[in-house]
């Protein structure tokens, strides 16, 4: 159980009376006291931002991460067939690129809201997630904050696609295939589904970290972090 605790803690910042509690239960009270975990839980998470969040902010973080690369939804996987069949392969690529180029636009703007609320997570079933799978901090907080995560994310994707062109570029694919004879109209909610492809992301790469920090010393690249995460090994 002390392999788990501070790990999945880096992930969701407990409140101060719900960290000593965890502490204490520790044998010797963890032998640190509750101001120096608190630094290096805030450290680690830091560090997890840094390390892989950001990563998908960059250009191609998302669309040459095949961790997260954003694919073509089923209804829109007819449209690049079909456009490829007929000599317009370029103009799918493009049309795939630029749903990845919103995604790591958005993502710059909305790492500081998932930072909040990560922050504002209190746990109240510990227990099950400490003793739980490699990414079981991940799964909780993708469950208490996917919500309100995506209500941030989707105006923030649905800016992003003009800023980086997407919506011409889909508005250009879309109207060549529609006029394509034979071929029934699409008209996809694209913003909804590149927001939903977006998260997808981030809570992927924070499980990343979340199992490097679990598995890994040298993932701990502070003297803090060191002193911390020395409790569950």
């Amino acid at each position: 159980m002390k392999k788990l605790i501070l790990t999945l803690c880096c992930f969701s910042l407990f409140s101060c009376a719900e960290l000593q509690q965890v502490v204490n239960n520790l044998p010797n009270g963890g032998g640190l006291d509750q101001t120096t975990i608190g630094n290096g839980l805030r450290q680690a998470l830091d560090a997890g931002i840094d390390k892989q969040v950001t990563k998908l902010t960059k250009k191609d973080g998302y669309y040459k991460n095949q961790l997260v690369k954003i694919l073509l939804p089923e209804e829109l996987q007819k449209v690049d067939q079909t456009l490829r069949s007929i000599g317009l392969g370029s103009l799918a690529d493009k049309g795939i690129i630029a749903l990845n180029r919103a995604a790591e636009d958005a993502v710059k703007g909305a790492t500081p809201i998932f930072i909040d609320a990560v922050k504002d997570i209190s746990f109240n079933d510990a227990k099950n997630i400490l003793l739980g799978a490699d990414n079981a901090a991940t799964s909780y907080l993708e469950t208490k904050t996917n919500t309100a995560l995506y209500n941030q994310f989707n105006p923030v994707i649905k800016n992003s696609f003009s800023k980086v062109g997407a919506d011409q570029i889909w508005t250009n694919i879309i109207t060549k295939y529609n006029a394509i004879p034979m071929t029934n109209n699409v008209n996809p909610d694209l913003t909804d589904y590149v927001t939903e492809q977006a998260l997808k992301g981030v809570y992927k790469m924070i499980s990343v970290e979340e199992k490097e920090i679990r598995t890994k010393i040298s993932s701990r690249s502070t003297a803090l972090l060191k002193q911390v995460f020395a409790l569950q090994d």
